[in-house]
């Protein structure tokens, strides 16, 4: 490009995983991703949303300190343009005169050239940005060597307050929009949508660039795009991936139009949730610092999916099982738990629990005499289990994997202090006909990217025969639960729907098992709130999404 007369610009999308709170490391990331742009011709680096905080930084951002460091960071980057490489534009929470903000600076010739505040923050689901941002003031477009660039920072484009009208009413010619939009199934199309709406209102190509990798429950999946003015698809990015793209623009007598770059396949429905599966937990292992991994295999269908995801993401060597029996363990659940365990290549070992539950039992016989036998010594027998996997853990160092899925924490069914143990959990928010799916999916497919082996790592057994937690003779889950089908579409209808159970009922539901399953989803809400994180996966996800109250006496009646 000249700077007198463009007609044609190099933009660099980076979708790169920045890790909050590592200001340093983040710097150096953005550092490197520019040495590449500048290696491919590019004239402007584009990064996502606070990428050198790091997404979302939440209540770090009220640390003086903290925005010290970011704004250190956004100079020293600034100072490396006046080598008259790519400016870079660049997210950052910043101190302003009115408040903190959410701020896209950009930065070229050695100079933070322009600042841009959000005014939209969003305050839904997993957002809460006017916790700790303030809103920002409409302004113009930015003038990068002639060309003048809106940029709408994510919320912006997913309303109807126009600021990309504005922008273009202002003389922006191209919008590149920075984001920190984190996965559920079908987002992409949701994106798609909320781009192409705001093409067409403001006559202009977009740029979605968006971040990439886990921070706590929140998987952010990468899949930037743009679009042209005539709502072409000019490039997609891949999803759970890193990628640094140089994009060739010419300026025609239209505008500026994208030329064509790559359209990478994007995975669907369990293909894509077992790639945020597998990126949420390798990043929260990895960027925590965790060696390695434990957990427990029972030959049951939860923690043999758990089991392949942990191998996949950190490889079979940081990867622990342990086989926890008691009397009440089948002979297929050994089988089938070794049989998972060689599949996956990882350790393997066998540890009884029948002498501690004894000895609980022992101990506490005086003050159970005259009582019957239930539920508390079923969870005398999960209890049991959460403590040995916990002393392997405070004994190696290893991360506790907890297993239970979706399904079960709703109405729960997991044991406090017991199989709920454990530092994060892969599959929290997938139901459990939908964890049946990913471990038939599994077996035969290899995700991009996986250190796990080809294959069969599931054993049919384990997907076949029905689910026990073995606290009791000939137990199967479905003695006191709906079929799994019918439990899980209650539950959708419940929690991610929010319908009452009048509706419910009418897709054909029994009345008292609608009404029971209402309750024990209310029941179980403090069971919840102290269970690990785990990747979100569905567009309501027990946390950040839905927030019921422990103390709750409403049923819909």
């Amino acid at each position: 490009m000249t700077q007198n007369d463009p007609k044609t610009l190099r933009i660099a999308i980076a979708q790169l995983n920045p890790t909050v709170g590592d200001v340093a490391g983040n710097l150096a990331l953005a550092r490197e991703a520019r040495r590449d742009a500048a290696r491919e011709g590019a004239d402007l680096l584009m990064l996502t949303e606070l990428f050198i905080s790091g997404y979302p930084p939440e209540d770090l951002v009220l640390k003086p300190s903290f925005l010290t460091a970011c704004l250190k960071a956004v100079e020293a980057l600034a100072a490396d343009t006046a080598d008259g490489g790519p400016g870079v534009l660049i997210g950052f929470p910043r101190q302003g005169e009115t408040g903190r903000h959410n701020a896209v600076a950009l930065l070229d010739a050695g100079n933070i050239v322009a600042i841009r505040d959000k005014i939209d923050l969003p305050n839904y689901g997993e957002f809460d940005e006017k916790r700790v941002f303030t809103e920002g003031s409409i302004s113009g477009p930015y003038n990068f060597r002639g060309i003048r660039i809106g940029v709408p920072i994510c919320e912006e484009i997913w309303n109807e307050m126009g600021v990309c009208e504005t922008l273009a009413e202002s003389g922006a010619e191209i919008l590149l929009v920075p984001n920190g939009s984190p996965y559920y199934r079908g987002k992409l199309d949701v994106r798609y949508q909320v781009a192409l709406r705001q093409v067409i209102e403001s006559g202009l190509p977009l740029v979605f660039a968006n971040q990439l990798g886990g921070q706590d429950e929140l998987v952010f999946d990468g899949a930037s795009f743009a679009f042209n003015a005539d709502k072409s698809l000019a490039f997609q990015l891949s999803q759970f991936e890193p990628a640094i793209v140089v994009t060739d623009w010419r300026r025609e007598e239209g505008g500026w139009r994208c030329q064509p770059g790559p359209m990478v396949r994007i995975p669907e429905k369990e293909e894509a949730d077992y790639h945020a599966c597998m990126l949420g937990f390798r990043d929260y292992v990895n960027k925590n610092g965790f060696k390695s991994v434990v957990l427990g295999l029972s030959g049951g269908i939860d923690s043999a999916v758990c089991a392949a995801i942990a191998v996949d993401a950190l490889g079979e060597e940081r990867v622990r099982t342990i086989m926890l029996p008691y009397r009440y363990t089948s002979e297929d659940s050994f089988k089938d738990a070794a049989d998972c365990a060689r599949a996956l290549g990882c350790r393997y070992d066998i540890v009884p629990i029948a002498d501690p539950v004894e000895g609980f039992l022992a101990s506490l016989s005086d003050m159970f005499e005259g009582t019957d036998e239930g539920i508390t010594e079923e969870n005398l027998q999960s209890r049991t289990r959460g403590t040995i996997l916990m002393a392997i853990s405070n004994k190696f160092g290893s991360m506790v994997v907890t297993t239970g899925n979706k399904s079960e924490m709703s109405v729960g069914y997991a044991t406090l202090y017991g199989d709920m143990n454990g530092g994060f959990n892969p599959i929290k928010d997938l139901y459990k006909m939908q964890v049946y799916a990913l471990a038939e999916w599994r077996n035969h497919n290899v995700p991009a990217g996986a250190l796990g082996p080809s294959g069969e790592v599931i054993p049919q057994n384990i997907i076949s025969k029905a689910p026990s937690a073995e606290l009791r003779p000939d137990q199967t889950d479905q003695d006191s639960l709906p079929p799994y089908p019918a439990l899980d579409d209650i539950l959708e209808c419940l929690v991610e729907l929010e319908m009452g159970t009048d509706d419910i009922v009418a897709r054909g539901h029994d009345v008292a098992t609608v009404h029971r399953i209402e309750h024990l989803l209310y029941l179980a809400e403090y069971k919840r709130r102290q269970s690990a994180p785990g990747v979100k996966i569905t567009k309501k996800n027990f946390g950040r999404d839905r927030r019921y109250p422990i103390t709750n006496r409403f049923r819909d009646r």
